[in-house]
């Protein structure tokens, strides 16, 4: 019994030295991460004496400290810690200590990842300069930036991709998390303004889809490629742009013009094809929102391009009843439309057009594909194909009014007749 009691002391005590040392651990990693929230350098350094600088603490749920940040216990990196809160000077210490930038947490991220993840959202429609919420805001948005300089400045790989199946780069996480200013710090970087993610798309590509035009205009800045198209589809940023601008949501926002034009303004190619032969014209064209069509058109949009399956613009417009019910864009299309194919290579008419309503509109447009043009409207089309929407102003000064105005003046019944 005496043997047994011993050995139960010995277990005792070995099971206290182990509770000792893991409160004397927790402690320590406690120590560590006030330390870094209060960007206490003198702290972090003596503390990082018996503390490796690339090795996670353990922080606990009910640290007095940290009870406001997490809600269980994690286990973080202390450069992490210092990069996702923003901590500037505890960042510089800790890099300034043998610190890694590019040391992973358990999800792939790393400090330059995670600082993009929660970069602060300081935008706010509720004040106004000078207001005291809108200084602190910008004390800290520009403390962030500083943080990501020090991490640049330090050695943080500016092109790292995420691992996970995403496969994003810095830029693309700036733009999934909408933090603009931070676009032209790493391109400034070296950071590489065409990069693809897991689904072939470049950060512009991500940008025009949701129609985010200060991102757009800081990408262009930095040479980002307009005509560069996503491998898997052959998707043009234009034509994501387009896409999205014509949307339901799009229309009801009256979003998407702007950074429709910006993209034609730098040399976005109004006639580029996807992989199924469709343009930005056939999106515009079914999406039937009139401000993007004329932009296009202004642009010298071409709508008598096909797909592969044979659908024009305007076989694409027909498709839905909305856009057949406005008869004076319709028109505009038509006259631009040479030679009218109504029918795909299928021989399938467009859905909107064989509705019942449209019985009537349905057999003029047939007749109308099938009628030979007079010498006269081929020239018109001509001259609207080859000045477009965007020089009729400046033809205006050189035709007799007359004739500019057969040209441009747009009449559904007489081109019905």
């Amino acid at each position: 019994m005496g043997n047994i009691t011993r050995r139960g002391a010995r277990g005792l005590g070995v099971d206290s030295a182990g509770s000792a040392q893991e409160a004397t651990s927790t402690a320590l990693h406690t120590k560590l991460c006030e330390a870094i929230l209060r960007e206490d350098c003198t702290t972090i350094k003596m503390l990082l004496r018996n503390h490796p600088v690339n090795q996670p603490i353990t922080i606990l749920a009910n640290s007095t400290s940290y009870r406001l940040l997490l809600d269980q216990t994690q286990s973080i990196i202390p450069i992490h810690l210092a990069a996702e809160y923003r901590k500037a000077q505890s960042l510089l210490c800790l890099l300034e200590h043998g610190a890694d930038p590019e040391v992973r947490d358990t999800r792939g991220f790393t400090a330059l990842h995670l600082m993009l993840l929660h970069w602060p959202i300081t935008s706010t429609t509720e004040t106004k300069p000078g207001d005291r919420i809108q200084r602190i805001l910008t004390n800290i948005q520009n403390n962030a930036v500083t943080c990501l300089r020090i991490l640049c400045e330090h050695g943080a790989q500016v092109n790292a991709r995420v691992d996970n199946s995403n496969k994003h780069s810095p830029l693309h996480l700036a733009i999934t998390y909408g933090t603009y200013p931070v676009l032209s710090i790493l391109a400034q970087n070296g950071a590489h303004v065409d990069a693809t993610n897991e689904s072939s798309m470049t950060p512009l590509h991500m940008a025009a889809d949701i129609l985010n035009k200060e991102m757009m205009e800081t990408l262009v800045a930095c040479g980002a490629n307009v005509n560069c198209a996503v491998s898997s589809t052959g998707n043009t940023a234009l034509k994501l742009a387009v896409c999205t601008a014509s949307s339901k949501a799009g229309r009801l926002l009256a979003a998407g013009v702007s950074c429709i034009r910006l993209l034609l303004i730098h040399g976005a190619k109004v006639n580029a094809q996807d992989h199924e032969g469709q343009t930005a014209m056939h999106e515009a064209c079914f999406g039937g929102r009139e401000a993007i069509i004329n932009l296009l058109l202004e642009f010298e949009a071409n709508v008598n391009i096909l797909t592969r399956n044979g659908e024009s613009p305007i076989y694409m417009y027909l498709q839905r009843s909305s856009n057949i019910r406005d008869t004076a864009l319709l028109t505009r299309l038509l006259y631009h439309s040479y030679p009218l194919r109504l029918t795909n290579h299928h021989g399938i008419l467009p859905a909107g057009v064989m509705l019942p309503e449209f019985h009537l509109l349905r057999e003029t447009l047939i007749k109308l594909s099938q009628k030979p043009l007079s010498l006269e409207d081929i020239c018109k089309r001509n001259i609207r194909n080859i000045y477009g929407e965007k020089y009729k102003q400046n033809l205006k000064h050189l035709l007799p009014v007359k004739i500019w105005n057969s040209v441009y003046s747009y009449d559904l019944a007489y081109l019905l007749k």
